[in-house]
């Protein structure tokens, strides 16, 4: 059985070096990712453009503008003399907030009040809105505390807030680690069922199927070679966060490879699945598509889980992305251990070996 394995690894082998379209999946798409993840993909909301209508027209209406301007968060992008004249630049997209400050704003901050401002938000790209508006909220919320001296300490209880794990709330940090997530998901998922597929099509796996081969050695020569190149990207991906994004993983490496390791069994089962249905590689890869994509939405990836409906919610734990995601993320952000993340892995390996089980069994039964 080790020869006819063996065998059928280094043809796979010599396929895939080859095969330069494979090779670029394999090597250049997961960089890739990782990259438009880093950068392109981010929460980070900066330089946002705002209108102003003073009708104060005082020292400290002045500063307060200015006070924001000269961060990094925000950028003036006009002055206007009427409140009406507002809508126009957020009508337009020139300005994505609008301040409007009374006439009275001077004088409440000499008599100790809080003094009130108007925000008007373009709603149109809900989260840039939210983001922008708490933003622009803290801001003038801060300004006006230190010019009034009001503060928390007039309350029964005070707050001083402390991120932990991520604290400088960087998108980088919460992307990069996603990234393992989403390469092991999508390009192992699509190159093994292409493989595959790519066999029956040339009539090589007829020819295969004829040999002493064994239907389990077959499987396993086939998926083996595409498992220690997913564990290769890991690696690239993890040295890549390191010495490039400065993302650095807090928690143990070895459990992080461990933990790829057992998703694939995930991701080579719905290979195999993918290439018992598809007859061509194109409806391989439409099919990889529809199967991959409602996973990576209801994983957590992208979008809270807690946020979704609770039927959507219930869906979620039958996908193995949902716990690989916890897994790589806890280990990378918080530095936490199997001792924490026991619960994630069981799920993993029961929800993942049950897929790599039914979809092997799929095969065989095809291939006998």
């Amino acid at each position: 059985m080790r020869t006819r394995l063996r065998h059928v690894i280094q043809k796979e082998i010599l396929q895939i070096k080859r095969d330069r379209r494979i090779m670029a999946m394999l090597i250049v798409a997961p960089l890739f990712q990782l990259f438009v993840f880093g950068y392109a993909v981010t929460l980070d909301i900066k330089h946002i453009p705002f209108v102003v209508c003073d009708h104060a027209r005082t020292a400290q209406s002045r500063e307060l503008v200015g006070t924001l301007d000269r961060s990094e968060y925000f950028d003036l992008a006009g002055r206007v003399d009427s409140s009406a004249r507002l809508d126009e630049y957020l009508t337009s997209g020139r300005a994505l907030l609008a301040l409007h400050i009374p006439g009275d704003f001077a004088k409440r901050l000499a008599r100790g009040e809080t003094a009130q401002v108007q925000l008007l938000v373009d709603g149109t790209d809900m989260n840039s809105a939210g983001v922008a508006m708490a933003y622009l909220s803290a801001a003038v919320s801060d300004y006006v505390r230190r010019q009034t001296g009001l503060d928390s300490a007039r309350s029964a209880v005070s707050h001083e807030p402390r991120v932990w794990y991520n604290p400088d709330l960087a998108s980088v940090d919460y992307m990069v680690p996603g990234v393992i997530c989403m390469i092991l998901a999508t390009v192992m998922t699509a190159v093994t069922a292409l493989s595959l597929v790519r066999e029956r099509e040339v009539g090589t796996l007829e020819q295969l199927v004829v040999t002493p081969i064994r239907p389990i050695e077959l499987m396993l020569g086939k998926t083996l070679p595409f498992s220690a190149i997913g564990l290769i990207d890991v690696g690239l991906i993890v040295l890549a966060a390191r010495y490039w994004f400065g993302v650095h993983v807090a928690g143990s490496v070895a459990l992080l490879f461990f933990s790829a390791a057992l998703f694939l069994l995930t991701t080579l089962g719905l290979g195999l699945f993918i290439s018992t249905v598809s007859r061509t590689q194109q409806q391989a890869m439409l099919t990889a598509f529809f199967v991959i994509m409602p996973s990576v939405l209801l994983s957590g990836f992208m979008f809270p889980i807690e946020n979704m409906p609770p039927a959507v919610q219930l869906m979620t734990y039958l996908i193995p992305l949902r716990y690989f995601v916890s897994i790589v993320r806890g280990i990378f952000l918080q530095g936490v251990g199997f001792g924490i993340l026991w619960v994630q892995f069981a799920a993993l390996v029961a929800s993942g070996g049950t897929v790599f089980a039914l979809s092997a069994l799929r095969f065989q039964k095809r291939l006998g």
